[in-house]
């Protein structure tokens, strides 16, 4: 018997968290969704209109003047 792989989880800067694997999602009213692809998207910023999937909808929201680019972002690196 083999062992499946493991979930994986990545947080996009200013993006969603993407996880890869066999995933049930559990939303804040305790509904149980159960991913349909091998690697979904979950919002993070919570304006989605296909919550709990990430629709996109952060690239519209604007980033405070005052906040400085992560490292790597502008070409450097760390």
């Amino acid at each position: 018997m083999s062992t499946p792989p493991p979930t994986r989880v990545r947080l996009c800067a200013d993006g969603p968290m993407l996880l890869s694997g066999d995933v049930v999602v559990v939303t804040e009213d305790g509904r149980e969704v159960t991913a349909e692809r091998r690697t979904v998207a979950v919002c993070r910023c919570g304006r989605s209109a296909r919550a709990p999937w990430c629709d996109g909808s952060h690239k519209l929201l604007t980033r405070p003047a005052d906040r400085s680019p992560r490292p790597g972002r502008d070409g450097t690196s760390t």
